[in-house]
């Protein structure tokens, strides 16, 4: 299955500070601020957030491995360029950002932050400080964008489950292991239809999710922001692409590391091509799944992702062997946000929780429990 993805890193300065200079960057890197350059085997490019950087890989690939060396490439080249100046963070969000530190991209592109701006306000964490891995899974036919998207929809309490790492708001932990879904399905209130409380209704046929994204067109240019209407606008755990045939996975917490991101990969895929998976469809009880994985993480869903993996495991590739077995150990274990949290509350060493998590990034290297 060809995948894409997209990783999204805060840029600190000395103390972790983080530094709404993404453009500086990028033009010491390019010379330019336009569109997406190359990095060290990968592709960088700006996010709204202007401490914000992301990395992609140079091309989709049906392996893994293929992703990591690209994206890592990338990562260890900006380490090179940069040393102490910048380091890259990876996390749902930054641990200490306060709304005052946070900056718009303000180079171009200005007609649709303004338009999102007036419609939503952005001052928000929601839109501000919000870092996703993005999965891009590919699709040959309607038929299959149609089952994809079913399938990946029912994964998504699993899914935000295993991945949840952004415990940290403003420098505390309110408690929650998932903060960025949080804010995250709040930034567009003013037109639900555009997030749908994250969980997108299920599709029949492709007809269902054109007339979906109409929908949202027409209140769009309601209330003025025609300049929106665009399929990128959709913004809830997944959505479909037919500029470029795909399902977006935005559920998913950008991860410590590379590997890790690629571990979710894996996970992802081998359970969108397992057989007879018997999965929840009710919205209401996958809503309650969903809630109880942004508190929890993987607390009280232990059986359901222990079954989730064994199946894995039967259809995973060589290629996806290498990575599943980290999925695993948060399973047992917890989710990235759940252990940061707990070291948290044990230490109340933030410096130092940030400090490991730049050189688990640096040296491709997972988190594990201090």
């Amino acid at each position: 299955m060809k995948t894409g993805t997209e990783h999204e890193y805060s840029l600190n300065g000395p103390g972790f500070v983080p530094l709404p200079e993404s453009d500086r960057v990028l033009a010491e890197i390019s010379g330019s601020w336009d569109g997406e350059m190359p990095l060290g085997g990968a592709k960088v490019c700006k996010e709204l957030q202007k401490h914000v950087l992301e990395l992609i890989p140079l091309h989709p690939s049906t392996r893994l491995s293929d992703l990591e060396s690209s994206v890592q490439g990338g990562v260890r080249e900006f380490s090179r360029r940069f040393g102490d100046r910048y380091r890259l963070l990876g996390l749902g969000m930054h641990p200490t950002l306060t709304l005052d530190q946070a900056r718009v991209w303000d180079h171009g592109e200005g007609e649709y932050y303004a338009a999102y701006d007036c419609l939503f306000g952005i001052r928000q964490h929601g839109w501000l400080n919000i870092q996703a891995l993005q999965v891009n899974l590919e699709y040959a036919n309607e038929s299959r964008l149609v089952s994809l998207h079913n399938r990946i929809r029912s994964l998504l309490p699993f899914l935000v489950a295993v991945s949840a790492a952004s415990p940290f708001v403003e420098g505390k932990a309110p408690g929650p292991v998932d903060n960025r879904l949080l804010f995250y399905r709040e930034n567009q209130a003013r037109i639900p239809a555009i997030c749908n409380g994250i969980l997108p209704e299920p599709l029949s046929k492709v007809a269902d999710y054109r007339e979906r994204l109409s929908g949202m067109y027409a209140e769009l240019r309601a209330q003025g922001a025609g300049v929106l209407c665009e399929e990128w606008v959709a913004s809830a755990g997944v959505i479909v692409r037919f500029s470029r045939p795909c399902i977006e996975i935005k559920a998913i917490d950008e991860q410590e590391c590379v590997f890790s991101d690629m571990a979710l990969c894996a996970f992802v895929r081998t359970l969108a091509r397992a057989r007879d998976l018997k999965l929840e469809e009710d919205r209401d009880a996958l809503v309650a799944m969903t809630e109880s994985a942004i508190e929890r993480g993987t607390l009280g869903l232990e059986d359901e992702l222990a079954a989730l993996y064994r199946r894995a495991e039967k259809v995973a590739t060589v290629d996806e062997r290498r990575y599943l077995p980290l999925v695993m150990t948060r399973i047992e274990e917890g989710s990235l946000g759940q252990v940061l949290a707990d070291r948290f509350r044990e230490t109340g060493d933030l410096q130092g929780i940030m400090q490991d998590l730049a050189m688990c990034l640096e040296q491709n290297r997972p988190y594990v429990n201090q």
